[in-house]
């Protein structure tokens, strides 16, 4: 059993993207969100949370969370018991990527952080999901609270992030590989990659969803991680 779990969020995201897993697992396990808000940069990112975390705990990452969590694995191996990656690529940045995120930067600095986040959601959540309204008003919410500042710190962290390909052979703890089957922004294929280059990688697709695989499917999110995690 998993006593300590902490879990990384992904861009533009807050504790709310795991609020029905933190609401299954309580007085299951210490749970503990990492604010990923405060540096630019994965390492400094990194060195934060790793203060902030128990001795030793699961890590739970999704999307930027889990660029931060295969860092994590890569400089503290000793201290995570198991690793749950979710929506998200081991893979450095393309050009393209690069160009993108200075749009959405400069966007941001110009009219704020809704027009941005309108502008991710298609990206974000599945098609079909795009009018269930409580779903929009949480992902929208958490970009308001993390802010343009915040955003463009994370933002900059992104771009600077290593490729993580090489480094997954060296992952021995116990690890879960989660993705959306609809998932835009890292599509399958990325955790088909990340799955095969883990010694023992358990791989699963959430049906029907996109990137937001906890808010999106939650009861299929929380089956996984009490399975695996002996929650």
């Amino acid at each position: 059993m998993s006593d300590q779990v902490v879990f990384v969020p992904g861009l533009l995201c807050t504790a709310a993207l795991f609020a029905p897993q933190l609401a299954a697992f309580s007085g299951r396990a210490d749970c503990l969100v990492a604010d990923h808000t405060r540096h630019d940069s994965m390492p400094a990112i990194v060195d934060a949370i790793l203060k902030a975390a128990p001795d030793r705990f699961a890590l739970v990452g999704l999307s930027m969370g889990g660029y931060i969590a295969l860092e994590m694995a890569d400089r503290a191996p000793d201290r995570i018991t198991s690793l749950v990656l979710m929506d998200t690529s081991a893979r450095d940045e393309r050009p393209e990527q690069t160009a993108f995120r200075h749009e959405l930067m400069a966007q941001a600095r110009e009219d704020g952080i809704l027009p941005v986040i309108d502008r991710l959601l298609p990206l974000f959540v599945d098609e079909s999901r795009l009018q269930d309204e409580n779903l929009i008003a949480t992902v929208r919410r958490m970009a308001q609270d993390t802010g343009v500042d915040a955003f463009i710190r994370q933002q900059t962290a992104i771009i600077g992030r290593k490729d993580a390909r090489p480094d997954l052979a060296d992952i021995a703890c116990p690890t879960l590989v989660v993705v959306g089957d609809r998932d835009r922004l890292t599509p399958p294929e990325l955790s088909e990659e990340i799955a095969a280059g883990i010694a023992g990688a358990q791989l699963e697709f959430v049906a029907e969803s996109g990137h937001l695989t906890t808010l999106e499917q939650p009861d299929t999110v929380n089956a996984l991680l009490k399975e695996f995690l002996r929650l």
